[in-house]
């Protein structure tokens, strides 16, 4: 079958860099070392329904919309079991993904920094809401173990009449700060040590390099923008501590 041909050294180099993965880790005794499998193989799964869910709707604005909406369910849900399951913790991680999502969104269509049509507004938001995601899970989870590891300064703080929230307004502060420094490094050293995947992907699409890097100077602003702003509402959500945090696992 032809298409099993031309699929065939992809997933052989798939396959062969996810076992590479696995037997370092391994090799290495890190606990579950499988997880880079799974997670590749998921994620080859849903790549490929996705993919043929997206050929027949990208251009039809409510369905765009729906995929959307079923993006950054996916996304806050596992944001939320990152830090704990609880329904507070949901409402939180819902309400500052999209709090930063919409903003950075309204910014680049309002402005006309990207056109405003269904197939840059999929691009986009899929985009924001997949590193909203990870920022908002890395803004909880330091804020959760900073605390966890600070948590004498916090009761003696308690002891001298600070506020739930001034005794751990410092550890919040921080926890934005490490949470975003992955994607301030990756917008300071795009196109030095990094080519984003959205700027190749439209440079092999026919699109000329200077329209791929002015798109993708706005989808790193959007990055940046949305991650500030997720970031500070979830720390500013969990900061008013009463008592010790339990262990993330």
């Amino acid at each position: 079958m032809p298409i099993v041909q031309e699929l065939a050294p992809t997933l052989l180099g798939v396959a062969v860099l996810a076992l590479v993965a696995v037997a370092v880790l391994t090799a290495y005794r890190v606990p579950h070392r499988w997880a880079p499998a799974l997670a590749i193989l998921r994620g080859a799964a849903q790549l490929a329904i996705i993919s043929l869910v997206l050929a027949g709707v990208i251009t039809d604005p409510l369905w765009v919309a729906l995929a959307l909406l079923v993006m950054f369910s996916v996304a806050a849900a596992t944001a939320t079991r990152r830090v704990g399951w609880s329904r507070d913790h949901a409402v939180m991680m819902a309400t500052g993904m999209a709090t930063g999502v919409l903003v950075a969104a309204g910014v680049v269509f309002v402005t006309g920094a990207i056109e405003f049509n269904a197939r840059y507004a999929l691009a986009i938001g899929g985009i924001v809401i997949g590193n909203s995601m990870s920022i908002a899970t890395l803004a909880g989870r330091r804020f959760t173990e900073a605390t966890d590891d600070h948590w004498d300064e916090v009761e003696g703080w308690l002891a001298l009449g600070a506020t739930p929230r001034q005794s751990t307004l410092e550890l919040a502060r921080g926890a934005v700060y490490s949470a975003l420094i992955p994607s301030v490094d990756q917008t300071k050293t795009t196109g030095l040590v990094t080519l984003p995947g959205a700027f190749v992907g439209a440079i092999f699409g026919g699109v000329s390099p200077l329209e791929a890097g002015r798109f993708q100077v706005v989808v790193l602003a959007a990055i940046m923008a949305a991650g500030s702003i997720t970031a500070v509402i979830v720390t500013a959500w969990l900061a008013p501590v009463k008592v010790r945090p339990a262990r993330l696992r």
